[in-house]
């Protein structure tokens, strides 16, 4: 295999800006890193040639037509990556995947002459309606999940993961995800040593795993209608050590016991046991994957007690143990 893998980003009107510019500017910079000596080559391809209009407004320029993206013995040599990226548009209850029909239709074509597929975002639905995912696990957007189930039934949709790699075809969940996705095909193709560096660059925190979550406790249920609970959300998760019981709780807002698990449950569709027991399992997962710290004090520090109850409620949440999750997620210097 050559030491420099050709890349291929579809493009079509209105597609999403970073789901295209933020993989490429992971490939480039990976580049740089290697010094030129091993990488990746970019192209765009959309119907013909020439501009093409983002949802951002601003304006790509396609190297090549979809006609002209050749397979295995293609003048351009071999795709070695396929990548496709999503688009939405308004429909009656919002904002909807857009599935473009000639794209489906050369993603169908193009995806047998490649080593790896993957999807960006909502581009997701693009590869489901090309028969890409059927019998496969995937992810997408989060708002998009429940369309993409709905469409292709014979997809399992995980709405939870950044991204997910099913063989060799990787689905992301879109946004700043991308970029996370996109590393992890650099650490794939030339280690983690080299995943690492370019990330640094990219000034990210940390180089996410597949596995962790779209969005944190908090962000992943909508805002209350009453602003005491949103503001009950937020002590929960900044005194995950502390007393943070119903009885507790219920009396920090100077509610009955039985009264506030109702209003709670309303507010936010779960009860208050299971919000905070999501809440320390989120504070563990960050704890075991940043940090050395032993079982006991990571127990501690989130407040699930005891070693006994942290393995509890990871496999419950995540169906997992903490050493199998940290061997997995641990992020190292």
């Amino acid at each position: 295999m050559s030491s420099i893998r050709r890349v291929v980003i579809a493009v079509f009107p209105d597609v999403d800006l970073l789901d295209v510019t933020g993989p490429a500017e992971v490939f480039a910079l990976t580049n740089r890193v290697t010094g030129g000596t091993a990488g990746y080559r970019v192209e765009l391809a959309a119907r013909a040639r020439g501009e093409v209009t983002t949802s951002a407004g601003l304006r790509l320029v396609a190297d090549l037509s979809f006609d002209e993206v050749n397979g295995v013995d293609g003048a351009d040599g071999a795709v070695d990556t396929l990548v496709v990226p999503g688009a939405v548009e308004t429909g009656p209850g919002g904002q909807v995947a857009r599935v473009d029909g000639e794209v489906v239709a050369w993603v169908a074509r193009v995806t047998p002459l490649a080593r790896r597929v993957v999807s960006v975002c909502t581009g997701a639905h693009l590869l489901a309606a090309a028969g890409v995912l059927d019998g496969r696990t995937a992810t997408t957007h989060w708002s998009a999940a429940a369309q993409l189930a709905a469409a292709h039934p014979e997809v399992t949709v995980d709405p939870d993961p950044i991204f997910v790699r099913c063989g060799n075809v990787w689905t992301g969940a879109g946004i700043s995800s991308c970029m996370d996705l996109a590393l992890a095909l650099v650490a794939e193709d030339l280690g983690e040593e080299v995943a690492l560096t370019v990330a640094r660059q990219l000034v990210m925190y940390l180089k996410r795993q597949g596995g962790q979550s779209q969005f944190s406790v908090p962000l992943s249920r909508p805002p209350a209608n009453r602003r005491d609970i949103d503001d009950l959300r937020m002590f929960i998760v900044d005194h995950l050590d502390g007393d943070l019981s119903t009885a507790a709780l219920a009396a920090r807002m100077c509610l009955s016991e039985r009264h506030f698990a109702r209003v709670f449950r309303q507010q936010t569709g779960t009860t208050p046991g299971a919000y905070v027991e999501a809440a320390r399992v989120e504070a563990a997962r960050r704890l075991l994957e940043g940090t050395d710290q032993p079982l006991e004090q990571v127990a501690a520090l989130c407040g699930l007690g005891s070693v006994e109850t942290l393995h509890r409620a990871l496999r419950k949440r995540i169906g997992t143990t903490p050493a199998a999750y940290r061997r997995r997620f641990r992020v190292t210097a």
